[in-house]
This record gives structure tokens, sequence and C-alpha cells, in this order.
């Protein structure tokens, strides 16, 4: 058979109230020359059944059986078994809109020099989950390559279900690792850190659903601390060979919870000058061996380096709007690392 130009890669686990609403939406697809690959992660219930019966109907969707292991591997046996220059995730509890397919195919076609690109979503959880609700806002802002790279240290820059990328970057770079960290967010880290220019379009394309189960809610791979242990180490590269001050930082942000996850850049040889705080009863203190001052002993602009660990619902923000305004400048004087 002749290769498709797109493989859909699905994994699903235990998904037979949702997954053949996300069939439904890859085969409405205005773009239709792709292969449907749902990787069945041994589940226990019907849903290898349900893709079965939709295969039946339609040529294009191909199910693969693994006893279940996760979905690191589900994800790599279906990058294994794909066929086109392209790949594009999807979950088997989200819907994609008609024009996703079609419209990230075009755009990397017309974009060579791109790796991958993803899409706005739409936030498809309750009205409670404030938490993801803010960061699907977060993440519909950030667009351009520019964007991407700068933030990237944040949070994960992409809903993991809208990414259509290169498969030729697994040959490169290697496919989703397993460890204790988000997979997703892994690969984006280490695709960025060899180069690979992403961006996002301006539509929304998916609508990503936020269940009581998602694995970063379950999973305790997806704790916050081995996130943070995981972007630490890529966080150290991107210091080595941008911080004109390597390996002298200052770091912005003195709590607890700050100077712990701060204090891990320190095994990869980077050297915290001080700390910096607004709470007037830390400035003065000397913490960890390192001094706590205000934000008028920042670097000025051009003569250090500054990351900021600020964990509070617009604080990062409010920073900016701070640096900005006294003429410093994303990736030359400071970077946000949380």
């Amino acid at each position: 058979m002749p290769s498709p130009r797109i493989s859909v890669l699905m994994p699903a686990y235990n998904a037979a109230s949702t997954v053949a609403d996300a069939v439904c939406s890859v085969l409405d697809q205005t773009f239709r020359d792709f292969e449907l690959l749902a990787v069945d992660d041994g589940s226990g219930d019907d849903t290898a059944a349900i893709l079965s019966a939709l295969a039946a109907k339609d040529a294009r969707i191909h199910v693969l059986r693994l006893p279940h292991g996760g979905i690191v591997p589900a994800l790599n046996a279906g990058l294994a078994a794909a066929r086109a220059p392209y790949v594009a995730r999807m979950d088997a509890d989200d819907r994609c809109l008609p024009a996703r397919l079609e419209q990230q195919w075009a755009f990397m076609e017309a974009n060579p020099h791109m790796g991958l690109v993803g899409s706005r979503v739409a936030f498809g959880g309750s009205a409670e989950a404030g938490g993801y609700a803010r960061y699907v806002d977060w993440i519909n802002t950030l667009l351009t390559p520019e964007q991407i790279a700068r933030e990237r240290f944040r949070e994960s820059p992409f809903a993991h279900p809208s990414v259509l990328f290169r498969r030729s970057l697994v040959e490169q770079f290697g496919p989703y690792a397993d460890g204790p960290f988000p997979e997703d967010y892994e690969l984006w880290l280490r695709w960025l850190d060899n180069g690979v220019s992403m961006a996002k379009l301006p539509d929304t394309l998916l609508e990503w659903s936020d269940p009581p189960s998602r694995l970063s809610r379950t999973d305790v791979r997806y704790s916050t601390e081995h996130f943070y242990t995981m972007k630490t180490g890529y966080l150290a590269r991107w210091l080595a060979a941008n911080n004109p001050f390597h390996p002298h930082v200052t770091v912005i942000g003195a709590g607890k919870t700050s100077r712990r996850r701060a204090l891990a850049l320190q095994a990869y040889g980077i050297v915290i000058d001080r700390w910096i705080d607004v709470d007037p009863r830390k400035i003065g203190n000397v913490v960890d061996g390192i001094p706590v001052c205000s934000r008028q002993s920042l670097p000025a602009p051009g003569t250090g380096f500054s990351l900021a660990y600020l964990a509070g619902h617009g604080a990062a923000e409010e920073l900016e709007t701070y640096l900005h305004a006294t003429n410093r400048l994303a990736c030359r004087d400071y970077l946000l690392a949380s």
C-alpha cells in the first residue's frame, strides 16, 4: 500500500466511553490521506473491541494491541509502525476539529525548517479545574518559535495531543523516553535542545479533555518534583550555552520551594550569587549560605543573569512587568524557570 502523508498516533487504555468519538473526529477530517494507528495498551474494558469494529469499517484504521505497559511503550510502538513522514498525536478522550490535519500539514509543507507544529486548544475540563484552565490559557498565548523556546522552562508549551511533527525527528533525536517525568515535555525539551524549531497555529483545532483520571493527576512520574528534576538538566545546558556570565546566576524567589528547585542547579556547576525577594522579613538573611536581597540588588541590564522561580498565580507576569520597566530583556538578562 502507498504510504499516507500523516500517521495519526492514538494510544488508548480503558477508553471505551470516549474512544469512538475520538476516532470519528479523526475520520471526519477534511484532510483524507492519513492512517490512524490506534494502540490499545492492554485495556480491560471494551476499548479493543470498539477499535476493531471501527477498523472493520475504515481501512485507514490500524489497531495495535499490546500488553499493558503504560503510555511510553504504547507511543513508541505506534512510532515504530508509522509509515508517513508526519506524525500527529491524538488522545482517546479528545476531539479534533475538522480542519486540524489539513492546516497543520499545510503549515509544515510551507515551512520546511519547522520540526513541529501545535495548535491552540479548547479546554474540555470542569469549571472547578482552575489550574488546568489557566494552563490552557497560557499555552494558547505561545505561538511563535521564539515564544515557545523562551517559555519552555516554565511549563510544557504544548498540549500533547495537539501536535504534528516530522517523523525524521524521531530518527535523529530519539523517541519518547520512559522515566520519572512527563514523556511529552521531556521530548520537547530534548528536541528544542537540539535546535528543533516549533510553532503553534493560532486556530483552535483540538478539544482537550481534562478527566479526573488524567495521568498528570494520578501517575507519580508526573509529580511536580519529578517535573523539576527532569527539566533542571536541560535548563543547566541552556544556561551553559546562553548565559554570558555562566556559571553565575541570581535567583528571583527566596521561598523554601523556590530555593530547593534552584539549588538543584548546583549539581550542574551553576553558582547562585544571591536570592531576590520582595518579603521584607527575608531580605537581609543568609539562607543556604546565600544572601537574600531586595529587587534593587538585581544585576543591572547587561551585567548579570537572573532566573525566576515564582509559582504564585500572576507572580511571573508581575515580575516581567517590573523587569521590562527597568530595561531588562528575556534571555539576555533573565529567564522564567517556573
